[in-house]
């Protein structure tokens, strides 16, 4: 076994000092070790070292997810690996089919978890306890990460330290099994917060922008994930229970992340800029993936790549999109490192955003007032404006092409409040109650907008009041708007909200309902119809929300279990509508056919 030399934080630096070397130094690429573990500042090197691991695997994951979700597409420059991603056809040759870099984060914690000493004290505070649980919920993250692409995949939770017990048989678990395993350690630390190393500075790149890290914001909340796995499992009532007791805390520790909508275009005559009287320029929708030293308010947890490779690990999303992130062509003049838009955007990108994503946002109402009035609020078809902000057009030479903007900040988010809030509706949805799961999307979970919001039912009010209790008498005047608690639609739409906005529950789900019975769906127009069709709704909220950030192959299969589970239209309805909506692929594999959306474990 080599020992662990844990040489600097999160880019490859010294917490106080800069370094060029990577966080990790080892001659072995299974695991690194060092049973000691037996001073206090032990946990936050490994905690570190651990989500070290998360970064040599999150470029893999959300490539896995992008490419074969319906929101991209391939061109005459995409490389084999990536067809074969988009296309279902990829063998266990394909560079980005790699179980290893989920077992390699797996391996790290149950090493920590086996031999970290949680009863260190510093006065009356075991001070080991935040890392060791972070440790639980990186390694239940990953887990979960394997089963969404692998189906049933090896299990263990004791460190592996040599050749042979790497080599011997292991117990073989799918997402329930894991849920059984792992979920009731979790659950004992539910109300642990996850640890917080401080602000850490990682250099700047190639063309001059300084970028921090909030330590804080790398982690992964043991609820969130809580919650995640009971989503996956279909068990909505605890789902919801995890996301509603995470947003609560963060109320509670006074922690204001939910942000506000972007517009930074040209308005048609008369129409008064939604900014006025609602929002700063600070808060912009953009400033979530901006390279920007600060991190948005908005983002939960994300992971952070390298300025550039002298720096620590790097990431090829950018490049893949069509941004040149780490660009070494700069103007030094006057000791000022300057680029060119143009100079940063690379022609030969590999990956496209599809026409089905376009054409979904595109679909899209824009709602606005065109005076001062609280009740004339009309109906645009500029589509929805989240669509300009993620993909832009952009100009280099005599070509145009589409660019996607995500990462050009170099980072990769986890977990966003919108992520939240919108599982969170996923959840309530299934529960039975999709006018609860409207709510976040016109009006937010506020108890300040019940007047107005007349689609609720009083049972549904009830459930808000007793079972996740939004409006309960303790938390009725805390989830408002002056914590930003705005519908997510809001985000592209403009004027979603209030009784006055064309955006309106009734109609909303008609159209829906309508577009399901054009496709030949035998929509009967039951409350079981109801919430088949809000889930469509949120799944298209999550498509121009979320677009982009390594979600939406495992969204699209978790609500295709949904369906599958639910006996209105048929055992398999929900394989079928997978396969409908990934039908332009032209895949390989018959996607009606739940075998067939797993990758070869190599």
């Amino acid at each position: 076994m080599k020992k662990l030399i844990l040489l600097a934080a999160i880019f490859g630096m010294f917490l106080t000092t800069t370094s060029c070397e990577d966080i990790l130094e080892t001659e072995s690429e299974q695991i690194v070790f060092d049973p000691a573990l037996d001073q206090k500042t032990d946990s936050m090197f490994y905690t570190l070292a651990i989500l070290k691991s998360v970064q040599l695997a999150i470029d893999q994951n959300v490539l896995i997810n992008e490419m074969r979700g319906d929101l991209t597409e391939t061109n005459m420059y995409t490389q084999t690996d990536l067809r074969e991603l988009a296309n279902f056809s990829a063998t266990a040759a394909n560079k980005y089919d790699s179980a290893y870099v989920y077992y390699r984060i797996i391996n790290n914690c149950n090493y920590y978890i086996a031999h970290r000493d949680t009863m260190l004290m510093t006065g009356s505070t075991k001070v080991a306890i935040p890392e060791y649980v972070e440790a639980l919920a990186v390694r239940a993250w990953a887990y979960m990460q394997l089963c969404k692409h692998y189906g049933t995949v090896d299990f263990y939770t004791t460190p592996i330290t040599s050749i042979s017990e790497a080599n011997a048989p292991k117990e073989k678990k799918d997402m329930a099994g894991i849920a059984n395993a792992l979920l009731p350690e979790l659950a004992q630390y539910k109300q642990i917060d996850v640890p917080n190393y401080g602000e850490i500075d990682a250099g700047s790149t190639n063309f001059g922008v300084s970028k921090k890290v909030n330590s804080r914001k790398i982690m992964f909340p043991v609820l969130l994930v809580m919650g995640d796995i009971y989503l996956e499992t279909n068990q909505y009532e605890q789902a919801a229970k995890c996301y509603f007791e995470y947003l609560n805390m963060q109320r509670i520790r006074q922690r204001n992340f939910f942000i506000a909508p972007l517009f930074e275009y040209s308005y048609p005559d008369n129409i008064m800029p939604p900014m006025s009287g609602y929002y700063t320029v600070d808060e912009f929708w953009s400033s979530i993936f901006t390279v920007s030293p600060n991190v948005s308010n908005e983002i939960i947890t994300y992971v952070p790549m390298a300025v550039n490779g002298l720096r620590g690990t790097t990431t090829n999303l950018p490049k893949l999109f069509g941004y040149n992130y780490y660009t070494t062509d700069v103007d030094t003049t006057d000791n000022k490192s300057q680029t060119s838009g143009s100079d940063m955007y690379i022609l030969e990108r590999e990956i496209e955003p599809s026409q089905q994503y376009i054409n979904l946002c595109n679909s899209q109402d824009w709602y606005y007032r065109p005076s001062e009035s609280l009740t004339d609020i009309l109906t645009s078809k500029l589509g929805d404006l989240r669509r300009q902000v993620t993909v832009q057009t952009v100009q280099k030479g005599d070509s145009a092409f589409r660019l996607m903007t995500k990462y050009n900040g170099g980072n990769i988010n986890i977990y966003r409040a919108s992520t939240v809030y919108l599982r969170l509706a996923e959840a309530l949805n299934r529960m039975g109650y999709p006018d609860a799961a409207f709510m976040i999307l016109k009006d937010g979970m506020s108890y300040s907008k019940l007047d107005e919001a007349g689609y609720l039912k009083p049972e549904t009010i009830e459930m808000l009041t007793t079972t996740i209790p939004f409006f309960s008498e303790q938390n009725m005047n805390n989830f408002t708007t002056e914590i930003r608690n705005i519908g997510i639609h809001s985000h592209g739409a403009n004027e979603t909200q209030g009784q006055y906005s064309p955006y309106q529950y009734v109609e909303v789900l008609a159209g829906k309902l309508a577009e399901l019975k054009e496709q030949g769906v035998n929509v009967q127009d039951t409350p079981e119809d109801s919430i088949n069709a809000m889930e469509d709704i949120i799944c298209d909220e999550m498509a121009m929300e979320l677009a982009f950030e390594g979600n939406r192959f495992a969204d699209l299969t978790r609500i295709a279990k949904h369906k599958n589970a639910d006996p209105l239209y048929g055992s398999n309805y929900g394989s079928l509508w997978l396969a409908r909506k990934l039908a332009y692929k032209n895949p390989v594999k018959d996607l009606t056919q739940e075998i067939n959306w797993y990758l070869p474990m190599k």
